[in-house]
């Protein structure tokens, strides 16, 4: 896991571990909105708040950003982890309400198992880096990898197909997105994603969304994105492919939480999807609103989705976002609250 200092007396220096792009400020990292091809702008809040910022992706820049991204390409991407920096920590907590719960969707179109449930039903286990035994992903088709260019560098990260009312909606991390006010381009995702394979494709990004506290000063505390896609054919929407996990907001902390993503640094290549498990606890490093978990994915896991309860069948709860140097072994993911949720309703309607 790629981490940071610690968050002292003197001005810390936090990054985002999970291979994304993210600006920090003292020890936090800021959460922004990264949209493909162009500036973000400012996109109508719903409720009336300035929470949000997003991008459209012309139809052109769609078809070139699938193109772009060869076998070579793909492989050569590099965790974007690399481009955080130190940043202050910002005062003031994550807005909070009642919970809210999405239901999740099963996948209609889905013919047979993703790379990830044959190996399970043929092996059952499997031998991590370190060398434990680790329980093979299985139902895990909408969870996969999120590849984009930022600055003319390539960077890997992780997403998930979440339950919408357009079908077609990805959560990430916003450094996955957005670095310091730039938008990402290329930006695809690849569900399933198992050695080299897309079994269902690539799935390049129409529209954006972050939070603006991400974008505009890259707060770790809002370090979460939401992606709207469209199919390599034009046919489908996405949940009907590989269906759409359900969400919560605003949820209870501190209890069991399993956490997805595909990590790319060492001891890992990026090639598997990878998991762990852990009970939440509270940030008492820096002075984030985040929770942490016992987790020694490293970069490239970023914007992997973090779901509550034993497995990758409960509703997601927070994302892949950071680590400290001084807590190895430790994965942090935002609070989804009320600016969250306000994100994802506005990329959800789209």
């Amino acid at each position: 896991m790629f981490h940071p200092q610690d968050l002292h007396d003197s001005p810390p220096i936090l990054s985002a571990h999970l291979g994304l792009c993210a600006r920090t400020a003292g020890g936090i990292a800021f959460t922004a909105a990264l949209l493909l091809g162009g500036a973000g702008v400012a996109a109508a809040d719903p409720l009336g708040d300035d929470s949000l910022e997003s991008t459209n992706l012309t139809e052109s820049k769609q078809d070139d950003a699938v193109g772009y991204w060869t076998a070579d390409r793909m492989e050569a991407a590099t965790p974007a982890d690399e481009l955080v920096e130190g940043s202050d920590v910002p005062d003031g907590q994550v807005e909070s309400s009642g919970t809210v719960t999405i239901p999740s969707v099963e996948g209609a179109a889905r013919t047979g198992a993703a790379p990830q449930e044959e190996t399970a039903a043929a092996d059952g286990e499997q031998t991590s880096p370190d060398g434990e035994q680790t329980t093979a992903a299985v139902g895990t088709d909408h969870v996969g990898k999120v590849f984009f260019t930022v600055g003319g560098q390539d960077y890997v990260c992780s997403g998930n197909s979440v339950a919408s009312a357009n079908g077609s909606t990805v959560s990430t991390a916003g450094h996955c997105v957005n670095d310091a006010g730039t938008w990402a381009s290329n930006w695809v995702f690849a569900p399933g994603y198992d050695h080299g394979e897309t079994p269902y494709g690539l799935w390049s990004a129409s529209d954006l969304f972050s939070t603006d506290q991400w974008v505009s000063s890259e707060d770790m505390n809002y370090d979460i994105a939401f992606a709207v896609v469209e199919p390599e054919s034009g046919t489908a929407v996405l949940s009907d492919m590989v269906g759409g996990s359900g969400l919560e907001f605003n949820t209870a902390r501190g209890a069991l939480y399993t956490s997805f993503g595909y990590p790319a640094a060492t001891p890992f290549d990026g090639e598997s999807l990878e998991q762990c498990q852990g009970t939440g606890s509270d940030d008492t490093l820096g002075g984030t609103d985040d929770q942490a978990i016992d987790c020694d994915m490293t970069g490239g896991s970023s914007g992997g989705p973090w779901f509550a309860g034993d497995g990758p069948s409960g509703p997601q709860i927070s994302v892949n976002s950071f680590g400290y140097t001084s807590q190895p072994g430790v994965m942090y993911g935002p609070y989804l609250g009320d600016v969250a949720e306000q994100v994802y309703q506005e990329a959800a309607a789209s």
